[in-house]
């Protein structure tokens, strides 16, 4: 305990990330699932609060960052190195869906805090972040142009996938697992047909119309 209590604000903000989940399913992101959690650890609850003063948005943002975490450590890059891009993509993207599918209703009630308006801002930059993760992960180096047009529409994938999953009542995911293998099709043609235009790609491309298609696939 004494570990605990000598932690610093940041320390304490991981190692509650890792425990909210459990306590967000049944209370929300409220303060009454920090003060579970936070007794959980052996951490006084005003401490902890004072670890998430910004409140839900704080919470729901550390525990996405212990997502990215364990997702590193569960695709090392050795492991990672092994397999072409695509399959680096689709492998970390289904690590995250498997890492959060134990928390499958403190999701459910993350994503209607992030749908808020004043938190529109703070969701978004959050699908940035984990698809920026997902892609350094894969080995990508693209500046300009295309650093920001992969983060875009893998951000948009991950969100359609996660969307997916939370309706999905299939046997292990299998129809979250479908959805996700014809998206990442997507990305690749995607990719592919980038590198066949010319310098001045905003002419021959609509990124708002591909990003749409993938968020409301026709098919």
């Amino acid at each position: 305990m004494a570990d605990v209590l000598d932690m610093t604000l940041d320390e304490l903000r991981a190692a509650l990330a890792a425990r909210l989940p459990e306590e967000a399913a049944f209370e929300g992101w409220t303060d009454a699932a920090l003060d579970a959690a936070a007794l959980a650890l052996g951490v006084p609850p005003e401490r902890a609060r004072l670890a998430f003063a910004d409140g839900a948005g704080q919470m729901i943002d550390a525990w996405f960052a212990d997502v990215d975490r364990q997702m590193a450590a569960a695709l090392p890059p050795e492991t990672l190195a092994a397999m072409r891009i695509r399959d680096r993509i689709t492998a970390l993207v289904w690590t995250r869906i498997t890492l959060v599918e134990p928390h499958r209703e403190a999701l459910r009630r993350a994503l209607a805090v992030l749908a808020l308006p004043q938190n529109v801002l703070l969701g978004t930059r959050l699908g940035w972040r984990a698809a920026d993760v997902m892609w350094r992960l894969a080995g990508d180096t693209a500046t300009g142009f295309a650093h920001y047009t992969k983060r875009l529409t893998l951000s948009a994938v991950y969100g359609a996938t996660v969307l997916a999953f939370l309706d999905d009542e299939s046997e292990e995911q299998a129809d979250t697992r479908a959805f996700l293998d014809r998206r990442i099709d997507d990305v690749m043609k995607f990719e592919k047909f980038k590198a066949q235009l010319k310098p001045d790609p905003d002419r021959h491309f609509n990124v708002a119309r591909f990003l749409g298609r993938l968020r409301y696939p026709t098919h």
